[in-house]
């Protein structure tokens, strides 16, 4: 399968979510992509969109968050751009799973999740932007 990529501006508002995610997921069906892999996909991108919109942009007024889905070598990738602050989800701990309910910090529940559905998963800071990707491999 040849390259192929969607790109799409997500306002930092949680109701643009649920339109990126049908945009990706029309992207995704007329490629094939299996729907089981399509769900984590999306379910990944949703707590990623979340997360930005929650933690890095904050009420700092209008702002766009970039998503670039890309479609090589068998795999099924995001990267999600946004100019809030640095924050790298990926250095924080693991949740302790196993802990009583009672006993668990709140948060990272979400990064946990989409490192387990997720192939790969890597975070950057360029040129004033925290950038997440994340992918998902559909081909054997």
């Amino acid at each position: 399968m040849e390259r192929d990529s969607l790109t799409i501006g997500v306002t930092n508002t949680f109701g643009d979510i649920p339109h990126a995610n049908k945009r990706i997921s029309e992207f995704c069906s007329e490629r094939n992509v299996p729907t089981k892999l399509q769900n984590r996909f999306s379910l990944s991108l949703d707590e990623v969109l979340t997360n930005i919109i929650t933690h890095s942009i904050g009420d700092r007024g209008d702002r766009e968050i970039a998503v670039r889905i890309d479609i090589d070598g068998g795999f099924l990738s995001a990267t999600v751009s946004d100019d809030g602050k640095p924050f790298d989800p990926l250095s924080q701990p693991e949740p302790d799973i196993h802990a009583p309910i009672e006993k668990r910090k709140v948060g990272g529940l979400g990064i946990h999740l989409m490192r387990k559905l997720m192939d790969k998963v890597a975070y950057r800071r360029a040129g004033g932007r925290n950038e997440l990707s994340f992918g998902i491999r559909i081909e054997g």
